[in-house]
């Protein structure tokens, strides 16, 4: 199957400093993918060069065939790239129907308008809600952002970047502070995303990265070290000494 995002020999250097070193990435259509490593492996750079926050120093990312390397964030927004962050960018004073409305005017080139149409338009209204019963935020949809729990508050963004309609969604570490007992629910939620949504996962709980992806890949130092299916990667002597901190003969 073709690739939907796609790096080729992707590599950024800060004052001498090789944070991405000749990454070849390849995400098909509908992948459940995750992007693990430790700490400092280069991983949240990986997004922001993905998503535009960053230009590379050398490589190409290309999306369905097109070169979007020089595009801007918010043009990649328009093509079909979303992403969410480690930390939370939600308007704290915003209830979730307002956070998610606003997403779904701006999609529809009337952000400026964006409480009329909130409060007027039934089609705003209806999809709003209909993406906030998919993450089950209902309950709260009235309440303002800065009061719903953090897990809550994870689903929400998560909701507000399924409302840009992406083709490609990537999660920073969506279910870093989130309680234990919400976890799981979270990723059962990305997971029943539609088919033709194609997800990139950056995860630290290895419980969850393995019930999550059907292909996970290994960024060590900001280079690609290992690809494949989560058995393949687990059975992998360089990960194990790499990543999960084993000597390659245990």
């Amino acid at each position: 199957m073709p690739a939907v995002l796609e790096t080729i020999g992707l590599e950024k250097r800060f004052e001498g400093t090789v944070a991405a070193s000749n990454i070849s990435l390849a995400l098909e259509k509908g992948a459940r993918q995750a992007l693990i490593g430790p700490n400092g492996a280069g991983k949240t750079t990986l997004i922001n060069l993905l998503t535009g926050v960053l230009q590379p120093t050398d490589g190409r990312i290309m999306l369905d065939g097109r070169d979007i390397t020089s595009l801007q964030p918010h043009q990649r927004v328009r093509l079909g790239i979303a992403r969410t962050f480690q930390i939370n960018q939600l308007f704290a004073t915003l209830t979730p129907l307002e956070t998610v409305g606003l997403a779904v005017s701006e999609r529809a080139g009337a952000g400026a308008d964006w409480w009329r149409l909130v409060g007027r338009k039934s089609h705003v209204v209806d999809e709003a809600v209909a993406l906030l019963e998919r993450f089950h935020l209902t309950d709260v949809m009235y309440v303002r952002t800065a009061a719903l729990p953090y897990g809550k508050q994870r689903l929400l963004e998560i909701a507000l970047a399924i409302a840009c309609r992406p083709r490609v969604l990537l999660l920073d570490e969506p279910a870093a502070g989130v309680p234990e007992a919400e976890r799981h629910e979270l990723l059962a939620t990305v997971a029943a995303l539609p088919e033709d949504v194609t997800v990139l996962l950056i995860e630290h709980d290895m419980d969850l990265v393995f019930s999550f992806a059907d292909r996970i890949s290994v960024l060590v130092n900001g280079t690609l070290l290992a690809e494949g299916s989560p058995v393949e990667v687990a059975g992998d002597p360089r990960v194990r000494t790499a990543y999960l901190g084993e000597s390659a003969d245990a």
